[in-house]
């Protein structure tokens, strides 16, 4: 199966998910060489958009992602990585366990056509 990089300029998102609890861990970017080491090696490894150098998840904190299964969405532009976290279990660079801490409110009105849409 061959990646989609062309779409955004050479990078994909890659989603990352507990694959035990099926908790949103993160999002990082991969170029096509952070995909290949992340597949060879079974540790997530991204591409820093604002070092331009492929990093390894948990190289310094000792936190590290390794990859139990990997997926690519339907139009091939985006990677899910469900993975088994290593170490203390802090994903996040702010020392919490997922990315997705900072709750955004949503109008009455979306919420009230959601549960609506549900019944």
């Amino acid at each position: 199966m061959e990646i989609d990089f062309d779409k955004m300029g050479g990078l994909v998102p890659a989603v990352i998910q507990d694959e035990a609890t099926g908790e949103l861990l993160m999002v990082g970017f991969m170029n096509r060489d952070a995909l290949e080491v992340t597949l060879s090696t079974g540790f997530v490894t991204f591409y820093s958009r604002t070092r331009q150098e492929l990093w390894t998840k948990g190289e310094t904190s000792g936190n590290r992602l390794q990859v139990v299964t990997a997926w690519s969405d339907c139009d091939n532009d985006t990677i899910l990585l469900r993975v088994c976290v290593l170490g203390a279990g802090k994903v996040c660079h702010t020392r919490s366990r997922s990315c997705f801490t900072r709750e955004l409110q949503v109008r009455v009105e979306a919420r009230s056509l959601a549960a609506e849409v549900q019944r």
